[in-house]
């Protein structure tokens, strides 16, 4: 054994782990320890934005997790990447740039009573660290866009760099256009509180490459600071409990696996737990915080019963419509042979364009799964290819993919420890459309697929569906087909979730301590206590911005050396 002591200690160097070790390190008096279960950030397809393929499911950069077998998928288990390397799911995830809606942050200051999470506050975090490309030419941006953006009209001057992408598809042109003709508004701007609209998304790139978390908060400062130490291939497997006189229990560090020995760092401040809502909950939980009747299960002593750690798992649930076109090119024909790739890999190597530039979707489009609905709660992720399932061979014939998902699902999950071997992988179980509203949603939202493809500017490209099928037509055709053809976009939140004291099942507090155990946050996707109305990496990011400022003033600076 081997011991070591630090002002902070974070466990987890992903998205929000990175943001937080860039803040708290700035203080030259406070020593900052970084834990990363996974490697650098050193595998090339990290940064080539196409290369998520080669990253998801690669024990190099994914814990490889795979879900239980969900009834709601009809009985399918489904691949469940996580980041496991520095920049975490940053690392790998779709790079797309989305803050969610207003109404999001409004419920998160009901349900915790903190006004500190309203629209008006958060976005103040948001830009705290943002870059965006509107702001880099005088002039460029609105004043209605500085307003939300930022006033400065050059730089920005924040570390998350958002770009456009550099790359178009007529068919995607000519789905933005049916999607207006269906009644979605055309948007430039999906950030502005309210992403009801159609357009494309813009992304965390820089220059063509992916712009991660480690290349945003780490490498340009951290590196150098005398104060930070950053450990990879080093994974926590139990946080360290002391009691109080009072009785209270103290988190006052981490047991750290390095492959070779095991380390006891300790905390003289804080511990932060930044592992993500999967491996968040399972820390806890492997440490004695959760559920009594799951941890006496696994013969773990209940250090402290917090029932919701682990609960309220929330995530968005893609269904993938699959439609054939004609007369149109699409992806599947472009890379489907050796000349059409070696084209494509001479453009990215010589301009930083084309399909290696591609986010995962490129076209996004909000809007209502029905009429009544008084906001938008379906997001589409439109892109110019298609294939059976993640991972698997371009189909031969052209065609468009459009996914759409339930942005506010009702159906809860949970993630929890099937074994006390740190080793092991939580059971993870989604529950997905285990409610009818959210069976509805499903069926409804292919309807809207279908009423977007009707429309007179695709009918030149003769769109045919492929998948799920023009034979289905029921509520409950539907919904049974989305449980065949849906799978996951990779947004789990909720298992740590925040809440007010009198709220049996919330783990945080609203300044994301855990409730009843001193020196210990969790700062991660799993704090929300509901899903954010898009993609989640940088309300996450912003909520580690929240947390850095709640650390530093609880924690004075001591006297500059």
């Amino acid at each position: 054994m081997s011991e070591t002591t630090f002002d902070y200690i974070i466990i987890g160097a992903g998205t929000a782990g990175s943001l937080l070790a860039n803040r708290l390190s700035a203080d030259k008096s406070k020593r900052v320890l970084l834990l990363e279960a996974g490697a650098k950030d050193d595998y090339h397809w990290i940064h080539v934005p196409v290369g998520y393929l080669y990253c998801i499911g690669n024990a190099r950069t994914d814990w490889l997790y795979q879900t239980e077998a969900d009834a709601g998928l009809n009985g399918r288990a489904l691949r469940y990447p996580r980041g496991r390397v520095l920049g975490g799911c940053s690392s790998i995830n779709g790079m797309i740039y989305m803050r969610g809606q207003a109404r999001d942050y409004a419920h998160w200051a009901e349900v915790t009573g903190d006004d500190a999470w309203s629209w008006d506050n958060v976005l103040q975090a948001f830009r705290r660290h943002e870059d965006h490309w509107r702001l880099d030419q005088p002039g460029a941006a609105s004043e209605a866009f500085k307003r939300l953006h930022g006033s400065k009209s050059t730089g920005g001057g924040g570390e998350w760099r958002v770009e456009r992408q550099r790359l178009r598809w007529d068919i995607l042109d000519a789905f933005s256009q049916a999607a207006q003709q269906a009644g979605i508004p055309a948007t430039e701007d999906f950030n502005g509180g309210d992403n009801e609209g159609v357009g494309y998304f813009e992304v965390n790139q820089k220059a063509g490459w992916r712009w991660n978390t480690a290349k945003a908060f780490l490498r340009p400062t951290c590196y150098g600071r005398p104060n930070f130490e950053l450990w990879t291939h080093a994974q926590a497997t139990r946080l360290l409990l002391q009691r109080g006189a009072d009785g209270a229990p103290r988190c006052a560090g981490v047991q750290v696996w390095t492959g070779s020995e095991m380390v006891m760092a300790h905390a003289s401040q804080e511990v932060i737990l930044c592992a993500g809502a999967v491996n968040s909950p399972q820390l806890l939980q492997l440490s004695g915080i959760g559920p009594g009747a799951l941890l006496r299960q696994h013969g773990i002593e209940v250090v402290h019963e917090l029932p919701g750690v682990g609960a309220n798992l929330q995530d968005h649930l893609q269904i993938r419509a699959v439609y054939k076109v004609q007369g149109v090119p699409t992806l599947n024909q472009l890379a489907g042979s050796l000349l059409g790739k070696a084209r494509i890999g001479l453009e990215y190597a010589l301009r930083r364009t084309g399909p290696m530039s591609m986010a995962p979707s490129q076209l996004g489009a909000f809007t209502r799964s029905s009429p009544d609905r008084p906001h938008a709660n379906l997001q589409f992720h439109v892109q110019p290819l298609s294939l059976d399932a993640f991972g698997e061979p371009l189909h031969t014939f052209p065609a468009f993919t459009a996914s759409v998902c339930n942005l506010n699902p009702t159906s809860r999950g949970s993630v929890q420890i099937k074994s006390p071997r740190f080793e092991d992988a939580p059971a993870i179980a989604p529950h997905y459309l285990s409610t009818p509203e959210d069976r509805q949603v499903a069926a409804d939202s292919l309807r809207v697929v279908r009423r977007i493809a009707s429309q007179p500017a695709l009918a030149r490209y003769a769109p045919e569906e492929y998948k799920p099928g023009p034979q289905y037509q029921s509520d409950e055709e539907l919904a049974r087909l989305a449980g065949d053809i849906a799978t996951t976009i990779f947004h789990p939140v909720g298992t740590t979730r925040m809440g007010r004291a009198d709220d049996p099942m919330a783990v945080l507090d609203s300044h994301l301590r855990v409730r009843g155990v001193s020196g210990l946050r969790v700062v991660d996707a799993g704090a929300m206590p509901t899903i954010t109305s898009g993609n989640t990496n940088s309300p996450t990011l912003m909520m580690a911005e929240m947390a850095a400022q709640w650390i530093r003033r609880s924690q004075p600076a001591a006297a500059a050396a």
